[in-house]
């Protein structure tokens, strides 16, 4: 049977265990070929053919609701009031049964049918949720707290059963809402572009959604309006606000034959835009999807945390049934040690042990997102945390990537004769050099007198030629010529310039030397990563070595690899990983695509929107701003820590809540107070990623 996809968004599902127990379920459904939960983003995706009635049955163990995508952009937030309404309900009923117990005392039959009410109307989902996996010997969280409260109940703890109800809902909406701040990101992301847009077809302007918009529509966006859709401008200059896109909110002007993306602001001008990009094509649409792939991915520190939690949840069982049991055996009171033992199983819940590592991943790569940084797995974002070596390509990473003309030295007094050849010659040629040097002397406003050159010939691999006046004059590199300006020459090339000549067999007229600048912000970068343990630094390029070596004094970078070719490039990423240990590699992800694919950490330098650079590495920067990487090694560096910091607080707050069983003080509110502690502690805390800018 040809298999459907289908995707829905989640609501109320409110924790990790609870999506792969809905995952399971809808698995079971007829028609169903597989089904992937994705708890960090809120959605479901399926194989197959369900309806959502029988996708809602699958999660009514948790009163799950699934939506469209366009359907939960229109629902209205619930009020609180309606959202938590049994706990509301549940907790007026414990205030009444404690009103009870001060008025008729606490052996009173009507405070206990108060606690008993209040106790069933609290737990009916997690009673529902414990005894479907108690009936399938599955031991998660709700099946330690259903066991914690029939045994309470069975005892004739009401009260206790009550309270550890209603705190354990308490606990649970405290999870929900952290999970609902640390998606805020992707959620804001999701809500910037228009859901219709204004399209003239046929002469005609109307206003068609976006999933009905073509491409080759022509889409018409005012000042102050977002853009819909992605599209090059055919009509118009604007200034475009482009921070949802690239991070970054200082507007870049846009004209004619200008790309433009979806959900970027139109702040000043009118334009005319022709579509290029279906809906879910967009750049933002697939920033959004990648994004919520990689809160979905498990990140190492995950994987081993979920790994402890399998064993971890039946060794809290077997310690919580010797302390019930063992001590009676030496003549202690059953009453005394079973209620022990019902609160060890309350406070070794692990709850806050699986939610500490993946609230800190969502939170850190949503702030990511948010920042024009798109990180696309937890295990890119704990291995850039990790790393003490970056590669770096040199053209257009480190560089502007465009040459530029530094100096110009005449060898003539009649320097405009020099300056009229060099152009004539230069304006004929399609070389990156000869273009810098048009667009040198365009910018210098030279007086230029019209000069005609015949017989103009290309000299493969050392310049050009042409007759002008009678006379051959050359232009290109010094292996052109026989008598070269050592003295000159020689300080161009130990500057890592390259020197381009112009003048005949006899003499030369003129020199110009020309060097890809360095990015003006890169030497500052570079400090800064060292600042922030990153302890080797790498250029790889294929320029000569002088220019290399130049550049390495400009910037500060530890080591360079120069004459390198992309397959170089690699070797050295091999090398290094193989002697030296991990080691990223930031490049433009199209010729540096072999290394960035062999690094522990690819990074691209990707122009807002390449589909290269979404594609190809593990992170990229989107505003193709080499000021994102520091942010980035921070926000990484930051998380670990975070992580460890969780990892930490879960469990050793269970372990003096355990502590407490030895002299028997451990109860039930302790308990549950502890679970919900270090639940919100890890909380809390991961969300403090939430700042880092």
């Amino acid at each position: 049977m040809p298999s459907n996809q289908q995707t829905y968004r989640v609501q109320g599902m409110s924790c990790a265990n609870c999506a792969k127990t809905f995952e399971n379920n809808i698995k079971r459904i007829n028609g169903v070929e597989n089904a992937d939960v994705n708890f960090a983003a809120s959605k479901v995706d399926i194989d197959g053919t369900a309806s959502i009635s029988e996708i809602e049955k699958a999660g009514s163990f948790e009163n799950i609701k699934v939506v469209t995508d366009n359907e939960s952009a229109k629902q209205p937030e619930e009020p609180f009031w309606v959202r938590y309404d049994r706990i509301i309900f549940s907790a007026l009923l414990v205030v009444l049964g404690f009103a009870v117990t001060f008025t008729f005392g606490s052996s009173h039959y009507l405070s206990t049918i108060l606690f008993g009410l209040a106790a069933l109307v609290g737990g009916l989902t997690l009673f529902k949720a414990g005894i479907l996996n108690l009936t399938r010997l599955r031991f998660d969280m709700k099946t330690l707290m259903t066991i914690a409260v029939i045994g309470a109940i069975l005892i004739g703890e009401w009260r206790e059963a009550a309270i550890v109800v209603i705190l354990f809902a308490i606990s649970e909406a405290l999870e929900s809402y952290s999970m609902d701040k640390a998606r805020a990101s992707i959620h804001s992301l999701m809500k910037i572009s228009p859901k219709k847009a204004l399209i003239r077809r046929n002469g005609t302007e109307q206003t068609i959604a976006i999933e009905d918009i073509v491409i080759g529509d022509l889409m018409v966006v005012k000042p102050g309006e977002r853009i819909a859709m992605d599209g090059r401008v055919i009509d118009g200059f604007s200034a475009i606000n482009q921070a949802s896109i690239t991070g970054e909110s200082i507007p870049v002007e846009k004209a004619q034959n200008d790309e433009v993306f979806a959900g970027t602001i139109n702040q000043d001008g009118y334009l005319e835009i022709e579509v290029t990009k279906k809906a879910e094509d967009t750049t933002i649409a697939k920033i959004v999807h990648l994004v919520e792939e990689a809160q979905g991915e498990r990140a190492p520190s995950q994987a081993f945390v979920d790994r402890f939690a399998a064993y971890y949840t039946p060794a809290i069982i077997a310690i919580a049934i010797l302390v019930a049991v063992i001590p009676p055996l030496f003549g202690g009171a059953w009453s005394i040690w079973i209620y022990q033992g019902l609160a060890v199983l309350v406070v070794g819940c692990p709850c806050a042990l699986v939610i500490s590592t993946p609230v800190a991943i969502v939170t850190a790569i949503g702030n990511a997102a948010r920042n024009g940084v798109l990180i696309k797995g937890g295990i890119y974002l704990e291995e850039m945390g990790r790393l003490k070596s970056i590669a770096f390509d040199k053209t257009g990473t480190l560089t502007n990537g465009t040459p530029k003309v530094t100096d110009v030295h005449y060898f003539t007094d009649d320097r405009e004769k020099a300056i009229n050849y060099l152009n004539a010659l230069e304006t004929k040629s399609n070389h990156p050099l000869a273009k810098a040097i048009v667009d040198y002397i365009t910018d210098e406003k030279v007086n230029i007198s019209k000069v005609d050159v015949q017989h103009f010939t290309t000299i493969q691999g050392k310049g050009i030629q042409g007759e002008i006046n009678g006379e051959i004059i050359y232009a290109g590199s010094p292996n052109l010529f026989d008598q070269l300006p050592k003295e000159e020459m020689k300080n161009y090339q130990e500057s890592g310039k390259t020197v381009m000549l112009c003048g005949t067999n006899e003499e030369i007229l003129i020199a110009i030397a020309l060097r890809d600048e360095p990015r003006k912000e890169s030497k500052q970068i570079i400090k800064q990563l060292h600042k922030l343990g990153i302890n080797h630094t790498y250029m790889l390029t294929g320029d000569h070595a002088q220019t290399a070596a130049a550049l390495k004094e400009d910037l500060e970078i530890t080591d360079v690899k120069a004459g390198l070719l992309p397959k170089d490039k690699l070797d050295f990423i091999k090398k290094h990983q193989n002697n030296n240990g991990n080691i990223a590699m930031i490049g433009d992800g199209i010729n540096d695509t072999p290394a960035l694919a062999a690094s522990t950490v690819g990074i691209a330098m990707g122009s807002a929107g390449t589909d290269s650079a979404l594609e190809t590495a593990d992170i990229a920067l989107m505003g193709d701003d080499l000021e994102k990487l520091p942010f980035t090694v921070k926000l990484s560096r930051r998380t670990l820590s975070i992580i460890k910091q969780n990892v930490s607080f879960a469990i050793g707050i269970k372990v003096l809540a355990l502590l407490l069983v030895i002299p028997g003080w451990l109860t039930l509110w302790i308990a549950i107070f502890a679970d919900m502690g270090a639940t919100l502690l890890v909380t809390l805390n991961a969300l403090r990623l939430l700042k880092i800018r």
